[in-house]
């Protein structure tokens, strides 16, 4: 455990410099490929390596000055830590960027915006423009490490082995009896806050059915408790599970629509909500709220490095 966020213990050292060097390549390449795009601005996330808002702290490794430098491009790094400092969850951040693509989008009613990434997390956001958001449970990750295990493949792709398992209701029962659950929002995880033992002792497929339910139902969980939806809409790897996908719309009863139906580009949805708070943070806005973390009061944040 790290206690001291500026601390690169043992590896973690050469690991901020493999993420910083792969998203320099990163926009090396997208800007060789469109050479008309001259970004303005790099929001630059970076991956969390600890996670834990009780402590007040959130580590996230990867060098700001450093893509700076590199790229010649003013970056906006370390969202997080001014919103875990003042008290806040520091997760979820893309709320902001999620109620501007709703806005833009002209959805009736209440819409809940779900990505499924390793943690799953969604935002609510109410025709009245209230906004609620959160975790809401294990995302892909259990079920990617249980089939990564399993099969050696890196996730379970389509979602086939799931659709081709029986779900066992007692294992599901048991993984869904956590009053974590039943807290309101907003709330965080840790991606390792569940694991796939209790699926340990099923078959690869009704393994993969169970973890692929247990997502579904904590997600219709947290609809439930952010205060339901008229419309869902799915971003983020879990976009590309259809029984996931399906299973969320047997849960909820709700329409469950995908973010590429909408034009959104659903891979990319964490991608441009950085870029927009970037520009959020540039400009002195805040990048979450108290409905959103938890935080006592909007809150600015993001550390801006000049690349001179």
């Amino acid at each position: 455990h790290l206690d001291d966020r500026s601390a690169r213990p043992g590896a973690l050292a050469e690991a901020e410099r493999i993420v910083t060097v792969a998203h320099a390549e990163a926009v090396e390449r997208l800007r060789a490929d469109h050479p008309a795009l001259d970004p303005d601005l790099i929001g630059f996330h970076g991956q969390t390596v600890f996670h834990a808002p009780e402590k007040r702290l959130t580590v996230q490794i990867g060098d700001g000055p450093a893509l700076a430098a590199r790229l010649g491009v003013p970056v906006v790094h370390d969202f997080r830590a001014a919103d875990v400092a003042a008290g806040g969850e520091g997760a979820p951040f893309v709320p902001a960027y999620h109620r501007a693509l709703v806005k833009a989008a002209r959805l009736p009613g209440d819409v809940v915006v779900v990505n499924i990434g390793g943690v799953a997390n969604l935002t609510r956001i109410g025709a009245d423009g209230s906004i609620a958001a959160g975790d809401t449970g294990p995302g892909n990750a259990l079920l990617d490490d249980f089939v990564r295990e399993r099969t050696g493949a890196a996730m379970d792709k389509g979602g086939a082995l799931a659709a081709s398992g029986t779900v066992d209701r007692s294992i599901l029962a048991r993984l869904m009896d956590d009053p974590w659950f039943d807290l309101a929002m907003p709330k965080s995880l840790d991606r390792g806050a569940f694991s796939e033992d209790p699926v340990k002792a099923l078959s690869t497929e009704d393994g993969a059915a169970t973890l692929a339910a247990f997502t579904a139902e904590t997600i219709g969980k947290g609809v439930a408790v952010a205060g339901g939806a008229d419309t869902i809409v799915i971003s983020g790897g879990g976009a590309h599970n259809p029984t996931i996908v399906a299973m969320i719309g047997a849960v909820t009863g709700v329409p469950v629509l995908r973010a590429s139906d909408l034009g959104w580009s659903g891979d990319f949805v964490e991608a441009q909500a950085f870029a927009y708070l970037a520009a959020r943070s540039l400009a002195g806005l805040p990048l979450s709220f108290p409905e959103t973390t938890g935080v006592p009061r909007p809150m600015p944040g993001g550390v801006v490095v000049r690349s001179g």
